[in-house]
């Protein structure tokens, strides 16, 4: 009988360790993020970001929309290092110049549109925010259309759309 003691106790330990590993669980956090997610334009584009990051799991809606920005930045910053590359590649003077129109673009995401979102989130004022992310949405068209033709950044500018579309939606239902 005196060895059924310990048994116990071990199992009493393994299920408090278990429900406890449950609520602290990464997952917690799926039902608010597919809620947010729901109401944005792409839901799995969304879902697949959100949940890549492990902040999400004991995120606010504030801090999704965070994370959101900075997925903006990655974005912005990974297509200003493309077109730096493409300007070094191109000897068409049109081309360069609206590469280098589209790097002024990226750059203003960079250094202006995303602090005006961290900022604005961070000190509660959504409207701010959703300002910034949807700037970020304009110079990616805006430096789309500056090609006549094919663009070779169409599927940066079209990623950053999107995400920008869907960070300003986030921010959109803190309002």
């Amino acid at each position: 009988m005196t060895k059924l003691k310990p048994l116990a106790l071990l199992a009493i330990i393994l299920y408090t360790l278990i429900v406890t590993s449950h609520s602290t669980n990464p997952k917690s956090n799926t039902n608010l993020i597919h809620q947010t997610c729901k109401h944005t334009p792409n839901y799995a584009i969304c879902i697949k970001y959100l949940e890549a990051d492990p902040r999400s799991s004991t995120s606010d809606v504030t801090g999704l929309a965070l994370i959101m920005v900075d997925v903006i930045k990655t974005k912005a910053n990974s297509s200003l290092n493309k077109i730096k590359h493409l300007i070094k590649g191109t000897h068409e003077p049109n081309k360069k110049e609206a590469l280098n129109s589209c790097g002024g673009r990226y750059r203003a995401i960079v250094e202006a549109d995303v602090p005006k979102c961290v900022a604005a989130l961070k000190e509660g004022d959504p409207k701010f925010a959703e300002d910034g992310a949807n700037d970020a949405a304009i110079e990616a068209t805006a430096c789309e259309n500056g090609f006549f033709g094919k663009s070779p950044l169409s599927d940066d500018n079209i990623a950053m759309q999107d995400v920008a579309a869907i960070t300003a939606t986030i921010v959109k239902q803190l309002l």
